[in-house]
């Protein structure tokens, strides 16, 4: 059974650091492209950052030179370092992973509210 399980949003300034981690189980973690997307209230998902099996990297232009992805295959972990928050940045994050984009397999998701 695959599980993907995500950690690590809350409340933050803007301005501040959030790091998102994505711990996956039930899959070959090394194989598969890891994806965080967000999905804000009455906004479509969307696709925040990618990092594929051979770790690169892709970004939405909203994010870039604020968010940083990575993967960890010794820990079956990938994380968003967010900097720089702001309240656009206000979603629900999703993990995902797979080897099409998007992949087959979801996160249920963890809040991230940016405000003062």
């Amino acid at each position: 059974q695959v599980q993907l399980v995500e950690s690590g949003g809350g409340l933050v300034q803007p301005g501040g650091s959030l790091r998102l981690s994505c711990a996956a189980s039930g899959i070959i973690f090394s194989t598969n492209n890891m994806a965080w997307y967000r999905q804000a209230p009455g906004k479509q998902r969307e696709l925040v950052a990618l990092i594929t099996s051979g770790g690169s990297a892709n970004y939405a232009d909203s994010v870039k030179g604020r968010f940083t992805i990575s993967r960890d295959n010794a820990k079956n972990t990938a994380y968003l370092q967010m900097n720089s928050l702001k309240p656009e940045d206000t979603a629900v994050y999703y993990c995902n992973a797979g080897t099409v984009l998007p992949g087959s397999y979801w996160g249920k998701g963890t809040l991230v509210t940016v405000s003062s």
